[in-house]
């Protein structure tokens, strides 16, 4: 069910798609419709809540952005970023429902750290560095020396990504074996809870001094 390879190339093949259709969702980068592009599917629509984080945080450093567009911004990432991280769990969750029927994972095998569907995630962040970087190191109107800087970056970015896609590989290949487990941890965002966010509940507007509403 899980594979990094199949993985990379579909965080990278959805990457150039998307920035080749002004940051929109491409169809033709979606897998089809079996049980594993299903998984492939949620895959992507993790990855693609990333990208959108990852331009949407880009529009608050255009400089002359005014703070109304800095709110707006701030909004947008908060909603992206919960979105991004639900994803996450979901993918775990998937995995979690897949492996309960064959009597998995060994709940007596070693934990390990970190689940797949938050390596996934580092994943997806490494390919969307790895694209902006080889971007960079291709521009043609940069500065002396700014594409061999960027050319280091990027070995640096792919050797990272080698190395969490074959350890991501070993984890699930443990986890079949019964040798080692992982478990799902929910992120737990306060910040998005009025309840919970002080910051909210403490200045909603209708609300007294005393906490009864008006």
């Amino acid at each position: 069910m899980l594979s990094a390879a199949a993985i990379v190339e579909l965080h990278d093949r959805s990457t150039r798609a998307w920035h080749q259709v002004s940051f929109t969702a491409n169809e033709d980068a979606a897998p089809g419709s079996g049980p594993a592009d299903a998984w492939l599917k949620a895959v992507a629509s993790q990855h693609h809540a990333n990208f959108d984080l990852w331009h949407i945080e880009d529009e608050a450093r255009t400089p002359g952005a005014t703070d109304a567009d800095l709110a707006r911004v701030k909004r947008n990432i908060d909603r992206t970023n919960q979105l991004r991280n639900d994803l996450a769990e979901a993918l775990d969750s998937a995995l979690l429902g897949w492996l309960e029927s064959r009597q998995l994972p060994n709940v007596t095998a070693p934990l390990n750290s970190e689940s797949p569907g938050l390596m996934i995630d580092r994943l997806s962040i490494l390919a969307l560095k790895i694209y902006h970087t080889r971007e960079e190191a291709e521009r043609i109107d940069a500065e002396p020396g700014h594409s061999e800087r960027n050319l280091k970056r990027l070995a640096i970015l792919e050797s990272q990504r080698n190395d969490l896609a074959g350890c991501l590989d070993e984890l699930w290949r443990e986890t079949l074996a019964g040798t080692r487990q992982f478990k799902l941890y929910r992120q737990m965002k306060m910040y998005n809870d009025p309840s919970l966010n002080p910051a909210v509940y403490r200045n909603a507007i209708g609300r007294s001094p005393g906490g009864s509403s008006r």
